[in-house]
C-alpha cells in the first residue's frame, strides 16, 4: 500500500504545478521527476531521467505515476475559486469571462496576477493540487487490491 507524508506530498503538488510528471519509485521511497511530455515535445531526457524510465519499464508496480489535473479539472477549480474567494462583482465577471475563451488559464493567471487574490489563488491552487495528489494516492492503492 502506497503512502506519502506531507512534505512528499507537497514536493509531487509543487512539481507537477510546474509542468513535471512524477513518479513515486515505492522501494526506495524516492520521487523523480521529469517534464510531461505533453509539454515539452523536443524535450531530450538526461541519462538519468532514461534510466528511470527504464526501471519503470522493468518493474512498473514498484512506480506511482502522478499527472497533473486534466484542463476541465483545471478549469472547475479555477471557477471554484471565483465563486469562493472573489469578492469583487466586477474582478469575478472578468475572471468568469476569461474562463469563456480560448486560452482561459492564461487569461485567468493575468487577472489574477494583477489582484489582490494573487497570493490567495496560489495557496489554494497549492492545496488543490496537494488534494489531486491525495486523490492519485487513494487511486493506486485502489487498483492495487
Amino acid at each position: 500500500m502506497l503512502s506519502l507524508n506531507e512534505k512528499e506530498v507537497d514536493n509531487i503538488a509543487a512539481q507537477l504545478l510546474k509542468g513535471m510528471i512524477c513518479f513515486y519509485q515505492i522501494d526506495k521511497k524516492k520521487i523523480h521527476q521529469m517534464p510531461d511530455d505533453e509539454d515539452y515535445f523536443n524535450y531530450d531526457l538526461t541519462e538519468a531521467e532514461e534510466d528511470v524510465l527504464d526501471e519503470i519499464d522493468e518493474n512498473p508496480d514498484n512506480f506511482a505515476e502522478f499527472t497533473k489535473m486534466e484542463p476541465a479539472q483545471e478549469h472547475q477549480m479555477m471557477q471554484d475559486f471565483i465563486d469562493r474567494k472573489v469578492k469583487e462583482r466586477n474582478l469575478a465577471e472578468d475572471l468568469v469571462n476569461a474562463l469563456s475563451k480560448p486560452k482561459a488559464s492564461t487569461g485567468f493567471k493575468f487577472l489574477i496576477d494583477g489582484s489582490k487574490y494573487k497570493a490567495e489563488w496560489q495557496e489554494y491552487r497549492k492545496g488543490k493540487y496537494a488534494d489531486w495528489v491525495k486523490e492519485q494516492v487513494d487511486s493506486f492503492n485502489y487498483t492495487e487490491d
